[in-house]
């Protein structure tokens, strides 16, 4: 296999373990926990998910897009510069976690406690890959893996929310140490630099936008659900999510290392051809994925669940739906993303707090299940929207092949 090949193989390895991290956490800390203790802390780790996306789409997505002979100091600057966020956000969610009662409040302390170490533990796998070397994030994303696995594994059962994050907050510091020295030969002799991310036109600010709309907005109003009506909801759509964790791995690869790839093809045709193939793949995996899953035993459904998955099986069908159509929804962005990647914004404006609004419209009238399948509607509805933006675009050849400077508004 060529270098390309197993380069290829390792980034997708590395989304693999890091998507699996995500998934073995919640798995875990649902079968210690009570149904109301996991809601819990699945409203903590929404909260994550949202600081993490920020992250992602700030540092991460615009570092992969840099090229040239500065990379090791532009790594260092994106390090740096996500060491002091994150630790002003940790602070932040001290105080709310002071502010907040009981064990919601003592979660919340946790997160800011850890924040640090999980954010700039996950930052460093868009180091890597910018630098071309993603055997290096597999190798401290896996480390990462294994670690979070024993931290929870040995928690006793009916542990706090608190504890639970707290654990594994604190597993993520061998990866974080391992991760550091196989970047240190990369960056030294650099000097970090925090200017560019603070300065107006930052590509990442563009990201940060369509990242709140698009992912942090439905996030947001899930864990909104928490505040307004149950906790417990949250506790059954993130369980829910949680069973199409296989898929994020596939998305998330497409997204983080796709635009690299399908910039080379050369031009808009080869390139919504490779996209709608790749959509049409998505879909019908997450179909796929959905009836697996809905022909599970309810005994093994609660070996993966706890005492969540009665209420997260009712939701099958629905979240089934809704990642077979952010297959095609996420291809279709992709395809925006490589072409204009400025077209992306305002469809993620308008058609995500669309979805949002579904999902609330939908929890009113009909409950749970009805918020499901609001999610499900909101991202058809979205793909549908974002392949006829394609469809209708018309892009010069030489653009068609120019990905986008990081630096650019």
């Amino acid at each position: 296999m060529s270098r390309r090949g197993l380069a290829a193989v390792a980034s997708v390895l590395d989304q693999a373990a890091s998507s699996a991290t995500n998934i073995l956490v919640l798995v875990l800390a649902a079968r210690l926990s009570s149904a109301s203790g996991f809601a819990g802390f699945s409203m903590v780790y929404v909260t994550f998910s949202v600081l993490l996306g920020l992250n992602m789409a700030y540092v991460g997505q615009s570092l992969v897009l840099e090229k040239g002979e500065l990379l090791g100091a532009r790594c260092r600057s994106a390090v740096g510069f996500t060491a002091a966020s994150s630790a002003a956000v940790g602070a932040l969610l001290l105080v709310v976690g002071l502010a907040l009662s009981g064990a919601t409040g003592t979660a919340f302390l946790a997160l800011g406690l850890v924040l640090p170490l999980v954010l700039l533990q996950d930052g460093l796998r868009y180091c890597f890959s910018a630098l071309r070397a993603p055997e290096r994030a597999l190798a401290a994303d896996a480390l990462r893996l294994v670690c979070v696995v024993a931290a929870l594994a040995v928690q006793p059962e009916g542990a706090s929310a608190g504890r639970l994050v707290l654990a594994w907050g604190l597993s993520a510091l061998p990866a974080l140490g391992l991760g550091l020295w196989l970047l240190r030969p990369y960056v030294r002799g650099t000097r970090a630099d925090l200017r560019p991310y603070l300065r107006r036109g930052h590509l990442g600010q563009r990201f940060v936008v369509e990242f709140a709309v698009g992912n942090g907005s439905s996030q947001l109003a899930v864990l909104g659900l928490g505040v307004f009506a149950t906790p417990l909801a949250v506790g059954a759509l993130r369980g829910a999510t949680t069973l199409f964790g296989p898929l994020n791995v596939l998305f998330n690869s497409a997204n983080a290392f796709g635009p690299p790839v399908l910039g080379r093809l050369g031009g808009k045709r080869a390139t919504v051809r490779a996209t709608a193939a790749l959509a049409l793949v998505l879909a019908a995996l997450g179909a796929g994925w959905a009836t697996a899953l809905y022909l599970l035993p309810d005994r093994l459904g609660r070996e993966l669940l706890g005492d969540t998955w009665a209420a997260a099986s009712a939701l099958l069908p629905a979240t089934g739906a809704q990642y077979a159509a952010m297959g095609l929804g996420t291809c279709a962005l992709l395809t925006l993303r490589v072409l204009a990647p400025k077209a992306t914004l305002s469809l993620q404006v308008v058609f995500s707090l669309l979805s949002v609004g579904l999902l609330l419209g939908g929890y009113a009238v009909w409950g749970v299940a009805g918020a499901a399948w609001a999610l499900a509607a909101g991202s058809a509805i979205k793909a549908l929207a974002a392949w006829l933006r394609a469809a209708r675009l018309r892009v010069p050849a030489a653009q068609d092949r120019e990905p986008l400077p990081a630096s650019a508004a």
